[in-house]
């Protein structure tokens, strides 16, 4: 295992983390794309924008499938040849998309892009303990994953400008060209990562028997899919109060509340964590359909949304690490599955829902979904004593 020494977490120790959350950034910008996109994306390739949502589903399948697949693919490769590799892939998907001549080219894209996006979530998640001192890692692990909020704050919002300015498909090409910018940063700044040891078949079998690991992915399942389930679908939502120009500054203060609680939720300890989260987002979205009328209802509920879904991947990731420290790899790679899955079954059920019910009922998913996490952690917690 390569180690970094204390004394140089000051300097070139820190470039590891950084390159990371840039990665991070990178791949979370590429899969949430859509978000900001779905109206003139949905125009452009002669959809409705349920079926343009559907680009969400695709990716969140197929990420899931790939994430626990990969490890046992990989084998001994060097993680961080693979990481690049990831990232190339990624820039490929990026520049097929912005060229895409119908929705199922598109389509094609995403598929692609999901490859990688559940290849780099599942060896960044446990990365952060192997390129920094082990009294570093907590704070390098919640830099790390404010690459997820940073995301929120600037390339969702700068997608939706970009959209606004120079057409939905320039949002895409520039994700390949910043993938091919990490990639380099990633050859140059991160040690060797030989795996720390082969994963197989058994061991992720095993580490779905230890409880903790399976409540924890309950929970990971109820929030992201409420979660997805309205998010996707922020844009209609948000657009008979604020207007297209407002789209981008609103995914803005999303963004921003979301880094913010990013660090917030990351101090406490996991199932405090996730009973903030859970509760903060079933609060703003059982409010929405009545104080979200307005647009100043809506930016103070969608901030609210934001500092409280702004900590999930940080504060999921604790609480896996803790079920299962013994197994890394094995559970980072079911908790990244069930995470991507969970896209894109709130995707898919928040466009069903929009396509027949109206874009103002998708809140209802995730005040429900998240008001059932909350009794699921307080049966845990009973459980225990």
């Amino acid at each position: 295992m390569t180690t970094i020494c204390a004394d140089e977490v000051g300097t070139r120790g820190w470039a590891a983390p950084i390159t990371m959350a840039g990665t991070v950034f990178t791949v979370v910008t590429a899969e949430m794309l859509p978000v900001g996109l779905l109206t003139p994306m949905a125009t452009g390739l002669q959809i409705s924008e349920g079926t343009a949502g559907l680009s969400l589903t695709v990716t969140g399948v197929v990420s899931a499938v790939a994430a626990p697949v990969l490890p046992l693919v990989l084998g001994t490769l060097n993680r961080r040849t693979v990481l690049a590799g990831l990232m190339v892939l990624l820039a490929a998907a990026g520049f097929l998309a912005a060229l895409a001549p119908s929705f199922w080219i598109f389509m094609l894209a995403r598929v692609l892009m999901a490859v990688s996006i559940g290849g780099v979530w599942l060896l960044t998640i446990g990365l952060a303990r192997r390129v920094v001192p082990e009294h570093a890692a907590g704070p390098a692990t919640s830099l790390i994953f404010s690459g997820i909020g940073i995301a929120s704050v600037l390339g969702i919002p700068a997608g939706a400008y970009v959209g606004e300015l120079l057409g939905w498909r320039w949002a895409f090409a520039g994700v390949g060209l910043l993938s091919l910018a990490l990639t380099t940063a990633l050859i140059y700044h991160l040690p060797s990562l030989a795996p720390e040891k082969a994963v197989r078949w058994c061991d992720v079998r095993d580490v779905l028997q230890i409880k903790d690991v399976r409540v924890g992915l309950v929970l990971v399942a109820l929030i992201v899919t409420g979660h997805f389930a309205a998010y996707t679908y922020i844009r209609p939502l948000l657009e008979p109060h604020t207007g297209p120009a407002l789209i981008g500054t609103f995914l803005l203060a999303y963004g921003v509340a979301g880094v913010l609680g990013n660090f917030l939720t990351g101090a406490l300890r996991p199932t405090r964590a996730l009973a903030v989260i859970a509760g903060g987002i079933a609060l703003a979205t059982f409010a929405m359909p009545v104080l979200g009328a307005t647009a100043a209802g809506s930016l103070v509920l969608l901030v609210i949304w934001g500092l409280a879904y702004g900590g999930t991947s940080v504060s999921t990731q604790a609480w896996g690490h803790a079920a299962a420290p013994s197994a890394p790899e094995s559970s980072s790679a079911v908790l990244v599955g069930v995470y991507n899955g969970s896209i894109a079954v709130g995707a898919f059920t928040g466009g069903q829902v929009a396509d027949h019910l109206g874009t103002t009922t998708v809140t209802w998913l995730p005040a429900v979904l998240a008001t059932a996490a909350l009794i699921v952690l307080l049966a845990n917690r009973r459980q225990r004593g």
